[in-house]
């Protein structure tokens, strides 16, 4: 095993808000077509990337999933509607 000289020291990574499962809104639109899905579930959870944790996400109306970070993400209020 080999130490580094003048290395950073280890931070804690971010806990993940969202649990796999959950329905989330994306906040930012930019980007993304009129069309586009309001509701995603969260499918997985992926590493921290830029300091914000990560998840892989589907909308029932699109046949692929998405990419994204934590501080795009809010709870759904009311996923039935």
């Amino acid at each position: 095993m080999r130490f580094q000289q003048n290395a950073r020291p280890r931070t804690d990574t971010p806990a993940h808000l969202f649990a796999i499962g959950q329905t989330v809104r994306m906040k930012s639109r930019i980007g993304l077509v009129q069309k586009t899905a309001e509701l995603f579930q969260i499918k997985s959870k992926l590493p921290v990337k830029d300091g914000s944790p990560q998840y892989r996400i589907r909308s029932d109306e699109e046949t692929y999933e998405r990419v994204t970070t934590e501080d795009n993400l809010e709870v759904a209020d009311n996923p039935s509607a």
